[in-house]
C-alpha cells in the first residue's frame, strides 16, 4: 500500500557551470548581512573556490567571518568553536563551502544560533527544532546529498566517540550552488565513497515500508545512473556529464524524492556504519559499500517476503527473472552490487577498510545495545548485527 507523505522541496537550486557565480546575490536574497564561511582543509583553495566566493562577497559588500578546518566525520568540538565565534561577531547566514561534513557542520552552527548550547539535544534526540538560521551551500562532492536534504550528522568528539545525527524538516539550506566542475579534482576513492552514499540513501528508501510505482522507479533510474556514471567519472575525472549526473543523483537520492509512497528511510544501513567511520575515522561511503551487501544477504535469507529485493536485482542490475527461484535471483543482485563495488574501488570487508578483528566486539557494542536495535522497517537486534557484522570481517 502507498503510504501517506509530506514532501516539501525546500532548497533554491542553481546548477552548472558558474554557479558559485551567484553566492553573493543568493545571500542577500534570503537575508543574509554578515557570512560565517565554513570550509575544510586547503582543497578549496588550491582549486581555486574559496577565491571566487571571497571575491562575490567582497564585491558584493557582504561582510563575513571565516571558519576552516572541518574533517571528515565533523567534530562536536568544532561545531561549539564556530557557534561560539558565529555569535561573538555577529553571523546570521552561515555559507558551507566543501563536502557533506562541512554542510552538516554549517548546519549544527545555525542550529546553535536558535537553541544556543541545546543545539546537541537535537542530535541526540531530545529536542525538535522548529527554525534554523539560514544555511547557503556550494558543495564539492557528490555524496551525502546534505546540501537539499534536512539531515546532519555530527560525531562526539568531546565525549563518547558516537556520532549523532537527524532527519527533520527546519534543516535544509535555503540555496545550493551546483557545479560539477568543482568535483572533478577530487580522488579516485572519494568520487567511489561518494557514489556508494548515493546509491545507499537510494536503497535505504527503496526497501523501506511501503509500496509506490513512481517511487520505484525513481529510485531504480537514480540507483542505474550511479552505476553508470561513476566508473566513468572515476575513468575520465574530467568528464563534465558524468560529475553532473553523480551531482544530480546524489542531491535527488536524499532530498526524500526517492521515498515517495514509503515510510521514509529505514535506515539500516546507515545505523550499522555509522559507528564505524565514528570510531575508526573511515569514510563513511566505504563503510557503506561493506554494509549493503551483507545486510541484503541478511535480509533476502531471513524474510519471507523478499519481492523488492528481487526487483532489485532485475531492475536496476539487470538480472534474469526465474519465477523457480526468486531467491536465487536475489542474491545474483547482490553479487552483482559487490561486483560494482569492486570495480569502483570500494572495499567489499571490515579488513580491506582497516577495521581489525580484533575490533569487533568494540564495535558491535557501540552500533547496538544488547537490549536495542538498528533500523526501522524490520529492526536488527544484537544478534543480527553481529551476524552481519560476521559475515564481513575478513
Amino acid at each position: 500500500m502507498m503510504e501517506n507523505f509530506q514532501y516539501h522541496m525546500y532548497t533554491d537550486i542553481v546548477f552548472g557551470k558558474g554557479a558559485e557565480k551567484q553566492v553573493a546575490k543568493k545571500v542577500k536574497e534570503y537575508g543574509g548581512t554578515k557570512v560565517m564561511l565554513v570550509y575544510g582543509g586547503g582543497s578549496v583553495k588550491r582549486s581555486g573556490l574559496y577565491d571566487i566566493v571571497v571575491a562575490e562577497l567582497n564585491d558584493a559588500g557582504i561582510p563575513f567571518i571565516e571558519l576552516g578546518g572541518v574533517q571528515p566525520n565533523p567534530r562536536l568540538s568544532l561545531v561549539k568553536k564556530g557557534l561560539e565565534q558565529a555569535k561573538a561577531e555577529g553571523a546570521d547566514f552561515f555559507l558551507a563551502v566543501g563536502g557533506g561534513s562541512v554542510i552538516d557542520t554549517a548546519k549544527a552552527i545555525a542550529l546553535g544560533m536558535v537553541y544556543g548550547d541545546d543545539f546537541w539535544k537535537i542530535f541526540q534526540k531530545k529536542l525538535v527544532p522548529t527554525q534554523m538560521a539560514p544555511v547557503g551551500t556550494i558543495h564539492t562532492i557528490s555524496a551525502t546529498g546534505s546540501e537539499t536534504s534536512r539531515s546532519s550528522v555530527i560525531k562526539d568528539d568531546l565525549d563518547t566517540q558516537h556520532k549523532f545525527g537527524f532527519m527533520l524538516e527546519p534543516c535544509r539550506p535555503v540555496f545550493a550552488l551546483m557545479n560539477p566542475e568543482w568535483t572533478m579534482t577530487l580522488p579516485a576513492y572519494q568520487t567511489a565513497a561518494g557514489a556508494s552514499d548515493i546509491f545507499a540513501h537510494t536503497v535505504e528508501r527503496y526497501f523501506a515500508e511501503g509500496d509506490c510505482y513512481l517511487g520505484d522507479k525513481f529510485c531504480e533510474g537514480l540507483l542505474r545512473s550511479v552505476i553508470k556514471y561513476a566508473p566513468i567519472a572515476i575513468n575520465d575525472p574530467k568528464n563534465y556529464d558524468a560529475h553532473a549526473e553523480l551531482m544530480l543523483a546524489g542531491s535527488f537520492s536524499h532530498n526524500d524524492t526517492t521515498g515517495l509512497g514509503r515510510l521514509g528511510m529505514d535506515g539500516s544501513c546507515h545505523g550499522l556504519e555509522t559507528q564505524v567511520s565514528g570510531l575508526f575515522d573511515t569514510a563513511h561511503g566505504a563503510g557503506l559499500a561493506v554494509i549493503m551487501p551483507a545486510w541484503m544477504e541478511f535480509m533476502i535469507d531471513t524474510q519471507e517476503d523478499i519481492h523488492q529485493f528481487v526487483k532489485f536485482a532485475t531492475n536496476v542490475f539487470d538480472v534474469e527473472y526465474d519465477m523457480q527461484d526468486p531467491k536465487g535471483v536475489a542474491l545474483e543482485g547482490v553479487k552483482r552490487f559487490r561486483a560494482w563495488l569492486k570495480e569502483i574501488g570500494m572495499p567489499l570487508t571490515f579488513k580491506e577498510l582497516g577495521v581489525k578483528k580484533e575490533d569487533m566486539q568494540k564495535l558491535l557494542d557501540h552500533t547496538c545495545k544488547k537490549d536495542g536495535s538498528v533500523g526501522h522497517h524490520i529492526p536488527l537486534n544484537y544478534d543480527d548485527v553481529k551476524r552481519i557484522f560476521d559475515s564481513v570481517v575478513e
